[in-house]
């Protein structure tokens, strides 16, 4: 009997590459974000070369949709074919192999022998022998697939296969138990969605590792199981166990348990910080914490700021103005929630204390009426008179 064989390889899911990034609303930055996908492959290889992988299994959706432009196919297959090793794709969600998808257009059939030789596409789901491990292959042929895309394996002939090489299923779809994310959507899978798998229906003792997609955070299924999670982040954290922005370094021979090791591949960092105005003192606060977490980068950081409280006319143009600096500084900034304008009495007085200009002072203190007439003080028509009383301060403010 031959000596079983041990292989290294990556595995790395959900790249979507040509993500459109709506919710980026300034072009240029919407191109960082697409560029930055495809400069992740090189990250990829050069984890590749650090590791001494033998191969890299895609786990589905390389492009994020089946039509992504042909200018982006060709900077993939550039980057793939940089790479010294075997590079194995099965089709997802998003990129699904069926007719009409990238992987059937003039321009991939012609230039991929060409630019990328070491791609191998895999459409069919029949066992693929390589040098150090078998490959079993569970392609989405279509968006949405009702069946189990592993049904296959439940009746392979599992005895065909090599007894010294390790056995790889590579997949994409939420499993039986973890629907996972509807990330199109930004909600939860439903029951009973499709494209499900059910790795209990596999032969436990017959498979090594399952190399998953679509989950785009790092999950550990089982003791064989695992979500890579994308290897550029995508999205603010939703809750706990967010880690993106990896691969996944795996070492498995045949009936042993794989050993995985986490490789770091990301670069854009996405934030989420939640923070209270109490008075004007805690701008300085928000300036260091938002230091901390950017550290003075430019173009390389998204962030959600979720603000409540309430700051002081001056204090709320000095809020504002750093707004601005940050939308200049950051990829995105997305504010929810709002920071009121709360004048203080000297600012008050100041507007309605103005001897040199009665008008100002006049309009002033019948704001400051209509305000404390208010029944509800967090109103609509409340918020309106705050408004006009800071448009007021600001312009009799300004030199």
């Amino acid at each position: 009997m031959p000596e079983p064989c041990t292989t290294r390889f990556i595995h790395t899911a959900d790249w979507q590459i040509g993500k459109p990034y709506r919710t980026v609303s300034d072009p240029q930055n919407q191109f960082r974000l697409q560029q930055e996908r495809i400069n992740a492959i090189g990250r990829i290889a050069a984890a590749v070369r650090q590791a001494g992988a033998g191969f890299v299994l895609v786990a589905g959706d390389l492009f994020d949709s089946t039509t992504p432009a042909s200018s982006t196919v060709l900077e993939v297959l550039e980057a793939i074919g940089a790479m010294a090793v075997p590079v194995l794709v099965i089709p997802g969600n998003h990129d699904h192999g069926g007719p009409g998808s990238v992987w059937h257009r003039e321009l991939f059939q012609r230039q991929q022998p060409l630019m990328a030789p070491n791609l191998q596409l895999l459409l069919e789901r029949r066992p693929l022998e390589l040098d150090g491990a078998v490959v079993l292959p569970a392609p989405l042929l279509r968006h949405q697939d009702s069946s189990d895309p592993s049904l296959w394996l439940r009746s392979l002939d599992w005895g065909s296969l090599p007894t010294d090489k390790p056995r790889l299923v590579l997949a994409h779809g939420g499993v039986h138990g973890f629907g996972g994310r509807e990330y199109g959507l930004d909600e939860e899978a439903p029951a009973g969605a499709n494209n499900l798998i059910d790795l209990e229906a596999l032969p436990d003792a017959e498979i090594d590792y399952v190399a998953l997609g679509d989950w785009h955070n790092l999950k550990q299924v089982n003791a064989r199981s695992w979500y890579s999670g994308t290897p550029e982040p995508d999205r603010f954290d939703q809750g706990e166990a967010n880690q993106r922005g990896q691969v996944l370094q795996v070492d498995v021979s045949r009936g042993q348990p794989a050993q995985v090791r986490i490789l770091p591949t990301g670069r854009l960092q996405w934030h989420n910080l939640r923070f209270r105005f109490s008075s004007d003192a805690d701008l300085g606060r928000l300036e260091r914490q938002l230091e901390d977490l950017t550290a003075g980068r430019v173009a390389r950081d998204l962030l959600r700021l979720e603000v409540s409280g309430s700051l002081s006319l001056a204090g709320h143009r000095r809020y504002e103005q750093l707004l601005a600096d940050l939308r200049s500084r950051l990829l995105r900034l997305r504010i929810k929630g709002e920071c009121q304008q709360a004048p203080e009495a000297a600012e008050l007085e100041q507007l309605t204390g103005r001897a040199e200009d009665p008008l100002i002072a006049g309009v002033a203190a019948q704001l400051q009426r209509q305000i404390a007439g208010c029944a509800e003080p967090d109103s609509e028509q409340a918020a309106e008179l705050r408004l006009a009383l800071c448009e007021l301060f600001r312009l009799a403010s300004t030199p």
